[in-house]
């Protein structure tokens, strides 16, 4: 959460969101062109360096992604990223803590956005200027780490905030008088129904034969890495072969890991289930903590009447709740396969914000494509989807609620409002925060920014 003290509300949503993603994104870009040119350093922070092109970068996708709706001088976009760098830099001094597996599985999540966003890792590599996957991993692993410690730092700091309903009133009531309440925008509550589509005992005998025919071929003499390319389901073969470093704290499902370092180098698993699918696995090299590691991954088909049985088994549960002959909850718990939504009777849950509603404007087009046109109360039809690991199923949708775009109102919208004063209360008290152990802490800033009006004393005047 950057520390940004900014009149309307809705800019600071839009604000807080681009400034994170940006400081991913073009971290990584400048240290590819910091292979080809020296930038000059603006600031020093504690142990934290900022470049010339950082601030200018920043401030232009800024701009660029607000659609010229940001003005932000080059001395607001320094003292913000410099505030970043304190956060960062006393993290450290106080022993604030992140695990591997942590920064790990945030980088994992956002290679795969990237690539998903760009259409193949020959572009994401490209467009960021890195050699190999790893080198782009890398990276990665140190700008995620700083961010997660910014984050754990802000947490720090604002562990005992909380906020009476008296505040929160005072607080609309001055948006209010200044005209500048915020635009809610129009959202949704979701619950759904799964089956999913399971391969036949045969279909899985087949992979696991057919994985110990590759694991026997291999052990004759066949190329692992050759079979993985040829016959391999696993995504990203095209790009990596198979192969994978890595260590007990790795992103990785728990068989694959158990898998792993059940072996010594040249090994070769027995087949092995995961949610993925099926695996063979072998060790290509032991380096202290880590494993280089080589798979195949089969994903068992089910054919194509299994699937029209399953389609339609699910349609005559949906006419069953239109004909009201069981409510779509009961239906839930009776039917529903999938564990996620299963004990909360369907509802599913926003992983950006935490809570059950959806922005109607900002979900997944496919899904929006769905339940758009849906009033309250309605259910969308039986569609078949399948996720990024593979898992291939059949659902239909309940619209739970609709609230249409709207005025921010107190007593409709005051969980909003509560989040929007607690979080100015926050920023607030590590605004404070920041202007104390500036004083403690090391700055050098180049002599191009000493005409900048910092809200912070960062001159130590």
């Amino acid at each position: 959460m950057m520390l940004l003290v900014i009149n309307n509300l809705n800019n600071i949503k839009m604000i807080k969101k681009i400034f994170i993603v940006t400081l991913l994104i073009l971290s990584v870009q400048l240290v590819a062109q910091e292979k080809v040119k020296v930038d000059g350093v603006a600031t020093v922070v504690g142990k934290n360096i900022v470049l010339d092109s950082e601030i200018d970068a920043f401030k232009q996708e800024l701009i660029q992604q607000s659609g010229g709706k940001i003005e932000i001088s080059d001395c607001e976009m320094l003292e913000q990223i410099m505030n970043r760098k304190l956060l960062a830099h006393h993290a450290v001094i106080d022993s604030v803590l992140v695990s591997d597996a942590e920064i790990g599985q945030q980088v994992q999540r956002k290679t795969d956005y990237f690539t998903q966003q760009l259409g193949s890792v020959e572009k994401m590599l490209e467009l960021y200027g890195f050699d190999n996957v790893k080198e782009l991993k890398d990276e990665l692993y140190r700008v995620e780490k700083e961010a997660l410690l910014i984050q754990k730092m802000q947490q720090k700091i604002t562990a005992d905030v909380d906020i009476t309903p008296e505040e929160v009133k005072r607080y609309f009531n001055s948006l209010k008088v200044e005209n500048n309440l915020p635009e809610i925008g129009a959202e949704i509550e979701l619950s759904q129904i799964v089956l999913k589509i399971k391969p036949s005992p045969e279909a899985t005998k087949k992979v696991i034969d057919r994985l110990n025919e590759l694991k026997k071929e291999i052990e004759e003499g066949a190329n692992f890495k050759m079979k993985a390319i040829l016959y391999s389901d696993d995504p990203g073969v095209t790009q990596n072969s198979g192969f994978y470093t890595i260590d007990r704290n790795s992103p990785f499902v728990k068989e694959f890991k158990e898998a792993a370092f059940s072996l010594e180098e040249g090994d070769i698993s027995e087949p092995f289930k995961s949610d993925f699918g099926f695996h063979i696995l072998t060790v290509d090299k032991i380096k202290g903590k880590q494993r280089d590691v080589y798979h195949i991954l089969i994903q068992p088909k089910a054919d194509d009447d299994a699937n029209e049985i399953i389609k339609d088994s699910l349609a005559s549960y949906r006419e069953d709740i239109l004909k009201h002959k069981i409510t779509f909850e009961n239906a839930v718990i009776r039917y529903s396969e999938d564990k996620a939504t299963r004990l909360s009777k369907g509802v599913l849950m926003n992983a950006a914000s935490g809570d059950t509603h959806f922005d109607l404007t900002r979900m997944d087009p496919d899904l929006y494509s769905r339940v758009s046109n849906l009033k309250a109360g309605e259910i969308s039809d039986v569609f078949y989807e399948e996720t990024r690991q593979g898992e291939k199923m059949y659902k239909f949708l309940l619209l739970k609620s609709k609230t249409e775009s709207h005025t921010a109102d107190l007593s409709k919208d005051y969980v909003k409002i509560q989040e929007l004063a607690l979080q100015k209360k926050k920023t607030e008290l590590i605004e404070k925060w920041s202007k104390e152990n500036i004083k403690d802490t090391y700055i050098k800033i180049n002599d191009a920014y000493t005409d900048c009006e910092f809200k912070s004393n960062w001159f130590k005047k």
